[in-house]
């Protein structure tokens, strides 16, 4: 194992492979198919890497979190449609949702009432907006438990099959 670097402000590829305790070398022969020179050209953001390197180093990183990293931070399409996702405990996780869902429950009908004729009138507008919002709130959530899932997989934590 190689010695940490003392390099500020490194990007979350950097942060991934060393928190694994691995040098470039080492994450280049895990990963097979990149080169320890790429790595660093991506750890230095001299190059962007390729969506197959970004799976291929959350994997070997054990660090799920970058898929959603690249695709809502570098890709851009994914810069525009998909929502950052951040790693929270569980238990978090568990209170947004069901606070989310209470809230939902509370605003049903007003969504019935709103879109029951296939138009949004002005004076709907508002309510829908506010309504997507939570709905919103609620994917990011249901995202959140996802990410909560692959980590806790990639961890070794619990087995893959069940959550199959």
């Amino acid at each position: 194992m190689g010695r940490k670097s003392i390099k500020e402000n490194k990007n979350v590829y950097f942060s991934s492979r060393e928190n694994l305790g691995l040098t470039r070398e080492a994450a280049s022969e895990v990963l097979g198919y990149v080169s320890a020179d790429r790595i660093e050209k991506i750890e230095n953001e001299k190059s962007s890497p390729h969506p197959d390197e970004v799976l291929a180093m959350a994997s070997a990183y054990k660090n799920p979190a970058l898929c959603n990293y690249y695709c809502s931070h570098e890709c851009p399409i994914g810069k525009e449609y998909v929502p950052t996702v951040e790693s929270k405990a569980i238990e978090k996780i568990t209170l947004e949702m069901l606070n989310t869902l209470n809230t939902l429950e509370a605003e049903k009908n007003r969504l019935i009432e709103i879109t029951v004729d296939g138009i949004i009138t002005e004076d709907e507008a508002e309510d829908f907006n506010r309504i997507r919002e939570h709905l919103s709130q609620m994917a990011t959530a249901i995202d959140s438990m996802n990410l909560w899932i692959d980590d806790t997989i990639a961890k070794g934590r619990v087995e893959k099959k069940l959550f199959e």
